[in-house]
């Protein structure tokens, strides 16, 4: 018999009919010489630390550091998950082979080999590994099942990850509760992503409440209703704006200067679920959870691909699909209709086997969603996903840019007009009239405001104009919203908006994709941040934990970063897992030692 072990319930059931096991029984379902169950997700993890020893049991410093010498694995305390590995247990036990159908991804490989090494299963194990829930990628998949042995090295990534969070957040939790509390039963959770996370949060704060506004003067004139702005910029002393305005008070106004250069915009790319999250966040005010959520239950009705990606690339053998993808979305049949009959657009800003490995970006699958169940904010992501995909096979939008100059007493001014030509692939994203409250398309870049038409100027004309001397100040950096807070995790802290180089800092982020949105819900469960509209502020207590660790190796996102790395170059095998956890277990000595040595009277209120 063949035993085929899902995430879910309801994936089990998806590959169950493909297989044609379709006698229900009591946690799995059977037929065709297959037998088909599933786990809840996680059913195992990481042993606690009384666990290994009584000792450890008691929060006191002579027991840290904690450094088991074989990290375990138990079955998570729940009455549910314990009868269901009972028949996983059992159907294992009695298998000639298994079949590993975990989510396609580092957390689904580690989740699937835990139940088989707890359940003794000690038969050949093949992998499913698809992109998508159809019936059709699960009949491919099977037909091209793999070698379990050939994912190894994911697997060795995670668990590095899973060893790697216990000996720090076990660890360091209890070292700075035990030392830096001000009182008991108080609990200062610190973790390997979590707390440089928080400390991005508290510093983005810092800035803002000691940033000290400096004045600054902008010249500027009105000539035939357009507004022309000074070339020379701010000007930071209020006598030289005065007499800059007194010097072209009365004067005319002369255009100089009239250039117009054209050019060109690339759709926009497709999404990976960073990119995703940040503009369902700008957009419609989702969580970072909320958008996972509904793009795995997405991916769960079939509609869209795999979605825990950090690619925005499809892989080369994708393209021959996405006739037969595009023909399947029904309800943009007016937006499909003129790639019709024509060869689809092949860009290596989309098509780049190099830059994909496990998975591609996420996309439609082809699926008719017409008759699916979709929840309003279901729709809402789907319809994002859709449009970047059909956008990627339409034309550029072309554009031309008129430069206009002018001078009044050698005082030189500026304006730029943008003039959409030919909208392209921007006739996707015209806005739609959308009453909901948290709906904000002016942040959308797809949606973003354009440059003013310019009225037709003559090099040489002159006339009247209406100069203004405008006093302002310096505005300090915006506090992190989920949006930007989850850019800054994908490149460790830096502020990046050009792709390419976003790209290239991928690696060094921080966390993975699949949980930076538990990050940030674990930072608001133990309020140390909180949500003020849209963003998202330190609470006293998480500045005060900030300002309690002195130590860059827990709060340094470009440090974790590297972390991050090794743990991507441990799946690439590029880097060893046992160096990876030898160098943690060090670096948690170093932090126990540095801190039960210290004599300051830091405290955590």
């Amino acid at each position: 018999m063949i035993v085929c072990i899902a995430e879910k319930p309801s994936v089990a059931r998806d590959i169950a009919k493909i297989l044609g096991a379709n006698q229900s029984h009591e946690g799995y379902m059977e037929g065709n010489g297959y037998q088909v169950t599933w786990t809840f997700g996680h059913l195992c993890t990481l042993k606690e630390p009384d666990d290994y020893t009584p000792q450890w049991k008691q929060w006191t410093f002579g027991q840290l550091p904690m450094i088991p010498q074989r990290f375990g694995i138990k079955l998570i305390d729940n009455d549910g998950y314990k009868r269901q590995f009972a028949v996983i247990e059992r159907l294992m036990q009695a298998a000639d082979r298994i079949v590993n159908c975990g989510d396609a991804g580092q957390e689904g490989e580690l989740i699937q080999r835990w139940v088989m090494q707890k359940a003794r299963a000690t038969c050949p194990v093949s992998r499913l590994w698809i992109s998508s829930m159809t019936d059709e990628a699960i009949r491919e998949g099977f037909s091209n099942l793999k070698p379990q042995e050939e994912y190894r090295s994911l697997y060795e990534a995670g668990l590095c990850r899973a060893i790697g969070d216990w000996l720090l957040g076990m660890n360091v939790t209890r070292l700075y509760t035990l030392k830096y509390r001000s009182g008991r039963g108080d609990v200062r959770s610190i973790g390997r992503v979590q707390t440089p996370t928080l400390a991005m949060i508290v510093n983005r704060q810092q800035e803002i409440e000691n940033f000290k506004p400096e004045p600054y003067w902008v010249l500027a004139t009105t000539y035939r209703d357009v507004l022309f702005t000074a070339t020379k910029g701010k000007i930071t002393n209020e006598e030289e704006g005065v007499k800059a305005l007194q010097e072209v008070e009365g004067k005319e106004f002369t255009v100089t200067d009239i250039s117009q250069k054209k050019g060109t915009e690339a759709p926009p790319r497709l999404f990976d679920l960073t990119s995703l999250q940040v503009e369902c966040n700008k957009k419609f005010g989702f969580s970072a959870d909320e958008t996972l959520r509904h793009i795995q239950s997405l991916y769960e009705k079939k509609l869209t691909t795999y979605p825990r990606v950090d690619t925005t690339y499809l892989s080369d053998d994708v393209y021959a699909k996405c006739p037969k993808i595009l023909q399947g979305l029904a309800p943009y049949a007016a937006f499909i209709a003129p790639l019709m009959g024509t060869k689809l657009k092949k860009s290596k800003k989309v098509f780049d086997t190099s830059k994909v490995t496990d998975h591609h970006a996420i996309i439609p699958t082809g699926v008719d969603p017409t008759g699916a169940s979709l929840s309003v904010s279901e729709k809402r992501v789907y319809d994002m996903v859709v449009r970047r995909f059909i956008a990627v096979f339409y034309p550029d939008c072309k554009f031309a840019t008129t430069t206009v100059l002018g001078e009044v007493e050698k005082i030189e001014f500026k304006v730029n007009g943008k003039q959409i030509v030919d909208e392209g692939w921007r006739v996707l994203f015209a806005k739609k009239t959308d009453n909901s409250e948290d709906s904000d398309n002016s942040e959308n870049p797809e949606n973003s405001d354009k440059e003013q038409t310019l009225p037709a100027f003559a090099k040489g004309e002159h006339g009247p104009h209406t100069p203004t001397l405008t006093a302002k100040q310096t505005t300090p950096p915006k506090p992190f919203t989920e949006a930007t807070l989850l850019r800054a995790m994908e490149t460790a802290g830096k502020t990046v908006d050009n792709d390419e180089l976003r790209d290239a800092l991928k690696e060094n982020g921080i966390g993975r994709p699949s949980t930076r949105a538990a990050i940030i819900e674990t930072l608001l469960k133990r309020q140390y941040v909180r949500k003020e509209r849209k963003n998202l502020i330190a609470t006293s207590r998480g500045v005060e934990l900030i300002a309690v660790i002195k130590e860059d190796l827990l709060k340094s996102a470009e440090l974790t970063g590297r972390w991050e790395k090794k743990l991507r170059d441990i799946e690439a095998h590029k880097y060893s897992p046992q160096q990876f956890i030898d160098e943690l277990k060090q670096m948690v000595c170093t932090i126990v030692n540095e801190v039960m040595t210290d004599p300051s009277n830091r405290r955590v209120q």
